[in-house]
Formats: structure tokens, C-alpha cells, sequence
């Protein structure tokens, strides 16, 4: 019997009708014939979104008197700060975050943004020098050093909230590029300087790229925000300096330099698990100069520059990649990447930072959208698949640090300071190349 005798017209009617010429079926065939890829994936990008809302929830009781504190595994601020104790690198990493709530349109997070913001303007701020102190509690700093790393921090965390609306932000932001420009922006030499003394009359002899790299950060995110065109042009300036040298060392990006830019490959010999200066190359920033390069250069394609006039930004970016996968993943036998490598790429400190796969994971998921390469997926899909195996933990956040067999260790990193790199990592994904960040969701372009 053929299924026309078997069902009367009526029912007859009501079933689809098979595609035909118009292409549906062909095209169906393509997508399912199609390499697997999460990347631009609708159910992916809810999971996603799942994720930046569980570490927004997370996070959310950081707020304390001086800024936002130093949270411990449970998302506690923890008890070994003295005095309630705040960062300054730490409140602008949690005050971009909350931005980035804000423009997500997540209830809470205004009134988080608007407490730090309040931090900077009063607790953090050195109203006879200018600049920002880098530690404080309620009743003054701690620390009165003016750090590049940290200032880029409230380049970054001001431009956010900026373009979230929020009160203060503006006249914040202004005093912030005032700050850069004058302080640690050095013309000459197209570089940040390291840091300073709080009345700006002594500083540091060294230089460091980990700063600048942060720079080029706020850079490109301040450009887009405010629309002044000279912050990108100086971020240009610091990427090529820093692939030059990365090419020098191939792809092993020196950290460490002398007051004339000098590399300094032995800084730090003896104190080889420096959170902040570990000695040799740190894998995880090769990916994160990857994906700046990547972002740089999609910026410089929506103004106008020609695809060749870019290309020394493309081809060093797939060159770091390369690098940190082959040096850094699972080069000892177990998944998961070193923190360091020698300059001859061997191992120096083995214990996984979570810092390290979101960067690997937003470089990867930035060069598939530059290319196309679903190596990049492929590549992607299993940097999110060890994150799900050993740093999710179930409360809505990563594990810090894992040690050389991937169990929970806090050799460098105790606790979990801020929830910065891995809401980046859940957004990336779901953002074009340009703009930054928060410009990029407040156009609303998440998945477009």
C-alpha cells in the first residue's frame, strides 16, 4: 500500500511538503555534510550567555568599603585581607565586568559599577598627585606605587562604564586618558612605562610588556568608545614593537626589559612563579597578542586600511597561536597548558592557570573568525571541553589554578581575584573582531 492510499486527502494536505528546486534541501544537506562547529551556533552561544550570567551572579558579593575585594574559591572576599584591603587592578577589572552587565541589561549590576566607580573618585584616587594609588582600604592607600598595568585597568573599566551610562564616568575617563598620556604614554618610544612614585618624580627603570599588552587593551577600547582615532594609532605602535620582538624569539615573547628596551632574559631566575614577573615566556600571553593583533586589525579594516596593509598583524597572530599550542598544551604528558616556558620552549613552571584557556579560547574563537580555519573551532570546542573537565566548578566560576596533574593548587594564584578573563572568554565568541568589547554589545552585536 503507498502512503496516498494509506491516508485520507485532508491528512494528505497537512504534511510538509518535501523542499524542491528552491535550494532548502540542498542547503540542509551542505549544513549537515558541514565540519561540526560551535562557533557561531545559536544552542552554543545560550550557553554562552548561561555562562556570563553565572559569573555575574558569582561575583556579585565582591563589593566592599574600599573598592572590590580579593574573592577566595567560594566567592567570599577573603579573610587573609587585612583591613578590607582593595586592588586597584581588581576593582577596574570588576567594574569592566559589571559594565559589560549593565549592556548585557542584567539587573544588579548598576549599582555595582556605580560603587567602584565611587572607589576610583574617592578611596583609590590621589587628589594631590593625580593618578590612582594601587592599594587601598577605607581609611587610605597601602600602596602608593602608580602602576601602567593597573591605570590601564581605569582606562578600560571607565570606557565601559562610559558607554553603560553611568554617572561619573565621563569626567573619570577624561582624567584616566590625561593620566596615560602624560604619565606612562612615552611618544619616542611608542611604549607605556612601568610605573611610578605617587608624586610621579621617580620611575621605574623597568619596562615590561605585560603592561603595555594591557595597554593595547584599553587602547583600542577607549578608541572605540570615544571615537578618538590617536588611542588605536598608539595601540598600533605597541603591537608592532612587541610581534618585533616576538619574532626575534621565535614567538617567545621576552616579558622583561631595561629602561632602553633591552630584553632581560634571566629577570626573575629566582623567583620563577612571579604572578606578575615570572622569569621566561608566558604562553597564555602569546594568545592574548594574538587576539589584541586580531582586534587591532579588524579596527584598522572598518577604517579604511587595505587587506594588505594589515597583514603584519594577521600572520604574527597565527604564528602566536601556533607557538602556545605547540609549546604550551599538554606538552608534559597531561592536558591542560604550562604557565612558562625557557626561551628554548622546554617547561619551567608547569602548574594551569585558568587565565591561560580563556585566552586560548578567545584568540581561537577571534583567528576562526578572521579565517574561516575550523581548525580554530576544532581547537576551541576542546579548550572549552578540558575548562568543563577541571576549572567549571559547579558554583559559576573557574578554578584559578590547577597543579601539573590538573587537581585544584594555589602554587601562584589563591583564590579567584575576578571574574575578568572568564566573562571576556563567554562574550568573545559571540562578538565581531570590532569593535571592543563593550562598544561592540552596546551596538548590539552579540551574535550577529
Amino acid at each position: 500500500m503507498s502512503l496516498d492510499d494509506a491516508v485520507s486527502p485532508a491528512t494528505q494536505a497537512a504534511l510538509p511538503t518535501p523542499a524542491t528546486s528552491d535550494g532548502t534541501a540542498a542547503a540542509t544537506r551542505a549544513a549537515i555534510d558541514a565540519p561540526l562547529t560551535w562557533l557561531g551556533s545559536p544552542a552554543h552561544a545560550r550557553w554562552l550567555e548561561q555562562h556570563t550570567d553565572d559569573l555575574i551572579a558569582f561575583a556579585s558579593g565582591s563589593a566592599i568599603d574600599a573598592g572590590f575585594g580579593y574573592l577566595d574559591g567560594d566567592g567570599e572576599v577573603r579573610d587573609s585581607d587585612p583591613d578590607g584591603e582593595a586592588e586597584l587592578w581588581i576593582t577596574c577589572r570588576m567594574i569592566h565586568s559589571y559594565s559589560l552587565g549593565v549592556l548585557l541589561g542584567r539587573p544588579g549590576c548598576a549599582v555595582l559599577v556605580d560603587h567602584g566607580l565611587g572607589a576610583l573618585q574617592q578611596t583609590f584616587a590621589d587628589v594631590e598627585n593625580g593618578g590612582w594609588y594601587s592599594k587601598v582600604t577605607a581609611d587610605g592607600p597601602t600602596a602608593s606605587i602608580k602602576e601602567a598595568y593597573a591605570h590601564a585597568f581605569v582606562l578600560l573599566a571607565t570606557s565601559s562604564a562610559l558607554l553603560a551610562g553611568r554617572p561619573g564616568a565621563a569626567e573619570l575617563l577624561a582624567q584616566a586618558q590625561e593620566v596615560h598620556t602624560t604619565r606612562f604614554w612615552n611618544e619616542d618610544e611608542g611604549m607605556a612605562v612601568e610605573s611610578w612614585d605617587a608624586a610621579w618624580t621617580e620611575c621605574e627603570s623597568y619596562r615590561g610588556v605585560n603592561a603595555n599588552m594591557h595597554t593595547v587593551e584599553a587602547y583600542l577600547a577607549v578608541a572605540d568608545a570615544t571615537g578618538e582615532h590617536v588611542w588605536r594609532e598608539r595601540a598600533l605602535r605597541i603591537l608592532r614593537r612587541v610581534l618585533g620582538y616576538a619574532a626575534d624569539y621565535s614567538w617567545r615573547i621576552p616579558e622583561h626589559f631595561s629602561t632602553d628596551w633591552e630584553p632581560l632574559p634571566d629577570y626573575n631566575t629566582d623567583d620563577r612563579a612571579h604572578p606578575f614577573r615570572p622569569y621566561g615566556a608566558t604562553v597564555g600571553h602569546w594568545f592574548e597578542w594574538a587576539r589584541l593583533a586580531l582586534h587591532a586589525r579588524a579596527a584598522e579594516l572598518a577604517h579604511g586600511a587595505p587587506e594588505g596593509d594589515v597583514a603584519w598583524l594577521l600572520e604574527p597572530a597565527v604564528a602566536l597561536f601556533e607557538a602556545g599550542v605547540r609549546e604550551g598544551w599538554a606538552v608534559d604528558g597531561e592536558d591542560g597548558f604550562v604557565y612558562t616556558v625557557d626561551f628554548d620552549g622546554v617547561p619551567v613552571v608547569r602548574e594551569r592557570m585558568h587565565w591561560v584557556v580563556t585566552e586560548a579560547i578567545g584568540a581561537a574563537a577571534a583567528l576562526w573568525r578572521a579565517t574561516g580555519d575550523v581548525s580554530y573551532a576544532e581547537a576551541y570546542q576542546t579548550w572549552w571541553d578540558y575548562a568543563q573537565t577541571y576549572l567549571l566548578d559547579g558554583s559559576g566560576s573557574w578554578v584559578h589554578e590547577l597543579d601539573v596533574h590538573n587537581a585544584p593548587a594555589d602554587t601562584v594564584w589563591p583564590g579567584k581575584p575576578d571574574i575578568y578573563h572568564a566573562i571576556q572568554a563567554s562574550l568573545i565568541p559571540r562578538l565581531p573582531l570590532w569593535p571592543a568589547l563593550a562598544s561592540a554589545v552596546k551596538a548590539g552585536l552579540l551574535d550577529s
